[in-house]
């Protein structure tokens, strides 16, 4: 993956504005070993970018409109020790970033304090023998890190606050009901332990930011969690006749648990063969949107979450789809780039054969929800998926940058993706028309037509901002795109 590089000089350089969605640009010579990433801070609307090497760590502060104000320098913690950037923490005005070990267990915290242009720092040791780490995240002006302990039903949460005051917590689920595939009875641990491969790793639990359009690749995992300020929802589609819901109060830290059935399906063909059925869903809203499928059957509901029908929706290999906006749309596979399906049958057949997904976006007051499926990657070297997320910071993970939101753009690389879109209003029905073209299009279609850049971020403030390195004007840019 290319280095996302930045000299010292751009926080030395006024950023002018130079058309409508050009909001800065400052001249640049960038060299190689050098990373980029960004915090925002959504209740100031500003973002501190990052820029580290092997050696030194600059937080550079960019005001709402993109311009810098601040700069902060420092040595970056030893790479022996501290080979990983796995989040943040916002106290006030100033950004605590977290370093870590690979394995967790000695973490180091630098606090980026602008007002008296110090860098205070504190070490951590985590004590993670009989402990599987399932994801970080960054919010509510603390620092999480979630874990499961070793064959038990027991989750645990390290958990740093704005003040770099650590503790523990553990969350105990039982009396929950957990299976493995086809109903294998378990724990909670065996339920995380179970190989998904090549699709999902063992202990792999994908982190879901319902703020930015969610790629089908990420939707079709079947553990994903979804995170806010109150509460932590880890929800599992293991089985195909049911999701379950885990909800963490991040207050009171406290648990509680949902089962919502999914729509039947029969599980025999008319010529008494037994029928692949897929199921997955996807949580926005307090509501619980499931997807069930078969090669000939489509079921598309909305449950509220006491397990109640708001709404549902159905399609057959002989009927059209009477739910969708778009076009069939498959990418990759065998044809490589982008073909235009003609019939349901194709899009069943298709998917039947994918890992399927649902994935939900607000646009204004109704919800765009693209349905459809997608391979696992199919060229080794590519990662499947991001495995540590944190809202819309982009992380350091070994020695490559990952960007959560600017990681939708790459993520149907080397995979077979197959899937149709529809616009619904907040009751659930249908709104018939054409689709209106989203910041993640315009941004695709950029990248399109200028593929020399690199050192490319993407974060949200109300609109998308995108900075990236231009290799032939030498300058570094940002550019503002909308929905």
């Amino acid at each position: 993956m290319i280095k996302k590089i930045l000299l010292a000089s751009l926080f030395l350089n006024s950023l002018l504005s130079f058309s409508q969605d050009i909001v800065s640009s400052t001249p640049v010579e960038l060299k190689k070993n050098r990373d980029i990433f960004q915090v925002v801070n959504n209740d100031r609307k500003d973002v501190t970018l990052f820029v580290s090497d092997k050696i030194k760590v600059k937080a550079i502060q960019l005001n709402q409109n993109m311009q810098i104000v601040d700069s902060i320098s420092t040595e970056r913690p030893s790479t022996k020790t501290y080979d990983t950037m796995i989040g943040y923490n916002i106290n006030n005005d100033n950004t605590r970033l977290f370093w870590s070990s690979n394995d967790r267990q000695d973490i180091i915290t630098q606090l980026f304090d602008f007002n008296s242009k110090k860098v205070v720092t504190k070490q951590y040791t985590l004590v993670l023998k009989n402990e599987k780490v399932l994801q970080e995240f960054s919010e509510n002006d603390n620092f999480y890190i979630l874990s499961v302990v070793k064959k038990s039903n027991n989750f645990k949460l390290h958990v740093f606050d704005k003040n770099g005051d650590y503790k523990e917590k553990i969350i105990s689920l039982e009396g929950f009901h957990f299976f493995k595939s086809n109903y294998v009875k378990s724990d909670l641990y065996g339920v995380l332990e179970q190989n998904l491969l090549p699709y999902e790793a063992p202990f792999s639990i994908e982190n879901i930011n319902v703020n930015n359009p969610t790629s089908l690749t990420d939707a079709a995992s079947l553990r994903k969690c979804y995170f806010d300020k109150k509460q932590l929802v880890i929800t599992i589609d293991l089985n195909v006749d049911f999701t379950q819901l885990i909800i963490i109060d991040l207050e009171k830290f406290t648990v509680s648990e949902k089962i919502i059935k999914s729509t039947s399906i029969s599980k025999l063909s008319s010529a008494g063969f037994q029928k692949k059925i897929s199921s997955n869903s996807f949580l926005i809203d307090n509501k619980l949107y499931q997807i069930k499928t078969s090669s000939d059957e489509f079921y598309f509901t909305i449950n509220d979450l006491e397990g109640n029908v708001i709404k549902e929706y159905t399609t057959t290999s002989d009927t059209p789809i009477e739910f969708k906006n778009s076009e069939i749309y498959q990418e990759g596979g065998d044809f490589g780039g982008k073909r235009t399906l003609e019939t349901s049958s194709q899009f069943l057949r298709k998917i039947n054969n994918l890992h399927i997904g649902i994935s939900c976006y607000h646009i204004g007051e109704n919800t765009l929800i693209t349905f459809g499926g997608a391979s696992a990657v199919q060229q080794s070297g590519v990662q499947a998926g991001i495995t540590s997320q944190f809202g819309l910071i982009g992380a350091l993970v070994a020695a490559t940058v990952f960007n959560p939101t600017m990681e939708s753009f790459n993520s149907y690389s080397n995979r077979k993706v197959v899937k149709i879109e529809g616009i619904f209003d907040k009751q659930g029905n249908h709104i018939k028309g054409d689709l209106q073209p989203l910041a993640f299009d315009k941004i695709r279609t950029f990248f399109d037509k200028n593929n020399d850049v690199s050192s490319q971020i993407l974060f949200k403030i109300n609109d998308y901002y995108l900075g990236y390195y231009d290799n032939k004007t030498k300058e570094y840019i940002i550019r503002k795109f909308n929905d």
